[in-house]
């Protein structure tokens, strides 16, 4: 799944094609993808420009003036910007027909992403976006919120680095790395967290997503160069699918063991 920083190359490489780009037609090839009134959907943004692309958390945003749409890729969702004569591939869901003789194609293989209209000024009051905590950059995001946040939650801060209402736009491959790099063990109680940790929490996820996002995010299994972007963070994970190598501080053993389902990575000398 693309985390905040991969989300945030999409929205900056769809800027440099889409900008002041007019859609003429929409197509929607499965309906359950939109979670808005369709023939709405269609009709508000059909004639209506490309203002600004950008992002929250996982979120991408496409602003049009009046009306956004938000829009989701969950597991396996990809944007293609390409011409309007090529053949349609098997998993693209919604094509958005532009003035320019190209198409804004969106292909998923699962079929899980989310498309959504909104009223611009709406957003921050929307049901997909109401309930996110801060983003890992966010200038509020400090040890008092955090702590307040996992004060009552028992199950693993594994976990809870995943959940969105917390910080926004981790996923399982940066919890994994910023509890590494925090020295603390994923399957820790969240309300057992200290001061000092949270502390290491919040600096460590905001210069592992700020570091990935310069290095275009991490290209492995479903974030791919769907628009021309090769990433190369993944050459620098520390943990993260390393199971069984040496660890790069203590030259332990990596581990891999499961959390509520989700693979996880640690090595436990550093992570005790």
């Amino acid at each position: 799944m693309p985390e905040i920083a991969e989300v945030r190359v999409v929205a900056k490489t769809l800027k440099k094609s889409l900008i002041n780009k007019k859609i003429k037609k929409i197509e929607i090839f499965y309906p359950k993808m939109i979670d808005s009134n369709i023939e709405e959907f269609t009709k508000i943004l059909t004639n209506k420009t490309f203002k600004d692309i950008r992002t929250y958390g996982k979120w991408l945003i496409f602003d049009f003036g009046e009306y956004s749409m938000l829009s989701h890729l969950r597991m396996e969702g990809k944007y293609f910007y390409e011409e309007s004569d090529k053949d349609i591939e098997k998993h693209t869901h919604v094509i958005f027909h532009l003035d320019n003789g190209f198409d804004l194609r969106y292909n998923d293989t699962r079929k899980f992403g989310k498309m959504s209209l909104v009223k611009t000024n709406e957003i921050f009051e929307s049901n997909s976006i109401k309930k996110l905590g801060l983003e890992p950059d966010d200038k509020n995001l400090n040890e008092d919120y955090l702590l307040k946040k996992l004060s009552k939650i028992k199950k693993p801060i594994k976990d809870s680095l995943l959940d969105q209402s917390i910080i926004n736009g981790l996923g399982n491959i940066y919890a994994n790395e910023v509890l590494f790099l925090s020295n603390i063990n994923p399957l820790k109680p969240s309300n057992k967290i200290t001061k000092e940790e949270a502390k290491k929490i919040i600096k460590n996820s905001k210069e592992t997503i700020l570091e990935s996002e310069k290095m275009g995010g991490c290209t492995i299994r479903s974030y791919t160069s769907s628009l021309g972007v090769i990433g190369h963070y993944q050459d620098k994970l520390r943990v993260h699918t390393k199971e069984n190598e040496k660890c790069l501080k203590c030259k332990g053993t990596i581990k891999k063991i499961k959390i509520n389902g989700r693979s996880t990575y640690y090595c436990p000398y550093c992570q005790k």
